[in-house]
């Protein structure tokens, strides 16, 4: 279990919510991070009161600049042979 900030509406910091949530398994060229430190930029808050080119799914994730420790690597292949 782990805690995401989202949002379930268009809105003001008022919509922002701390969901518990079962992180997904990394898919292939993914990885899944322990997140230390996480950014709500300009953007976030764009997306958030429905002034982005995109219409969000709720919930949605806020905050896509983050630091942390890889806790698990998906499939992967080289680029380079």
């Amino acid at each position: 279990m782990g805690t995401m900030v989202r949002f379930h509406e268009i809105g003001g910091p008022e919509t922002l919510r701390l969901d518990e949530v079962d992180p997904p398994q990394p898919g292939s060229g993914e990885v899944q991070i322990r997140t230390r430190a996480l950014a709500l930029n300009r953007a976030d808050v764009i997306s958030r009161t429905g002034n982005h080119f995109f219409t969000p799914d709720f919930p949605q994730a806020q905050g896509l600049e983050a630091s942390g420790t890889i806790e698990s690597v998906g499939s992967w292949r080289p680029l380079i042979k």
